[in-house]
């Protein structure tokens, strides 16, 4: 029997399988690419080959995208991500007390106090040091993104790179490379540019303490890794399954609940990568508020809506679990 998670994000979608002992039995990494529900389908026509719909017990989704996931999959738990990664973390060691998390386009702060979440931050409009960053600036050098982290610890004198906002730094990168510095010292200089950014912004405030997971797509890059390491005066540990991290939250978030509620799954199984989802919208008129109303339609009927404040469109559609 497995458990799954579903984390929908802006820039990939991940797909977990655990098994009774909550180890990582299958995954699959895919950019979604604009196209949530699509992404959603390609990962589960993977799933249809190798599991049978009998052997899913639970199903949790996370994510930005957490919402339309629930609905196309028959999801048994929704939650934001970061409660997800926390859940992830926290079942990997109990001792954790900050979760560092950059993915493709946002990052985070977690704070944990004996096993809860005390505080926590999110980027808000600066992309600078999340995935997609630093993709452009891999190519911008020519050098393949699985090799950026080794080419910093190559360098013996980082070059100074103005990290304040993305736009800075790749100006200031230019520059640097316009002047003839090696490519292993502006790359060095650029990972700690966006951990002081990181940490002068998403962590401004919080309370950092050991013992330290960083998490996410970043996290692969070990340039970044040694340079949290040096400004933060403690070392920094990757869990194994650092990039789909929210999905395994998501996938014992939904274990968990269906043993306490003692319900059967949701799941509408593997054969939703074969049908036909279509999103719509609406304002509603019914107060002031007119929220703007997504409906999804699964083969031409209608499997949820989400947008309404109140609850009087997302609510109908009782077996889909409350998002938060």
């Amino acid at each position: 029997m497995y458990y799954l998670g579903v984390d929908v994000g802006s820039v990939s979608t991940d797909i977990v399988l655990l098994d009774e002992s909550m180890n990582v039995v299958d995954e699959i990494y895919l950019r979604t690419k604009g196209r949530p529900i699509k992404a959603v389908q390609e990962g589960f026509k993977i799933l249809k080959d190798k599991y049978d719909d009998k052997e899913i017990k639970a199903v949790g989704t996370t994510g930005s995208g957490r919402a339309i996931a629930s609905f196309l999959v028959g999801a048994d738990a929704v939650k934001n991500e970061i409660t997800a990664h926390a859940v992830a973390s926290l079942d990997i060691d109990k001792e954790v007390r900050t979760i560092l998390e950059i993915g493709g386009q946002d990052s985070k702060i977690i704070i944990l106090k004996d096993g809860i979440v005390t505080d926590f931050a999110m980027n808000t409009v600066c992309a600078a040091g999340t995935g997609s960053f630093l993709d452009r600036q891999a190519e911008r050098l020519e050098i393949p993104i699985e090799k950026f982290g080794e080419y910093a610890l190559k360098s013996k004198m980082a070059v100074r790179i103005a990290g304040r906002c993305a736009v800075f730094a790749e100006s200031d990168m230019i520059h640097k490379q316009q002047l003839g510095y090696e490519p292993c010292d502006i790359i060095k200089g650029l990972c700690e540019a966006l951990v002081r950014n990181y940490l002068n912004n998403v962590a401004k405030g919080k309370d950092i303490q050991p013992k330290i997971f960083f998490q996410g797509g970043v996290a692969a890059n070990i340039g970044m890794k040694a340079a949290f390491e040096e400004e933060l005066g403690h070392e920094i540990f990757i869990p194994p399954h650092f990039n789909v991290m929210g999905a395994i939250g998501a996938a014992i978030i939904a274990k968990e609940r269906l043993e306490k509620t003692n319900r059967k799954t949701n799941f509408k199984g593997f054969d939703i990568a074969n049908s036909e989802f279509v999103s719509t919208s609406f304002e509603c008129s019914g107060c002031p508020n007119r929220c703007e109303v997504v409906k999804i339609l699964e083969n031409g009927k209608v499997i949820g809506c989400f947008g309404d404040r109140c609850g009087k469109w997302s609510e109908k559609l009782l077996f889909i679990p409350r998002v938060v």
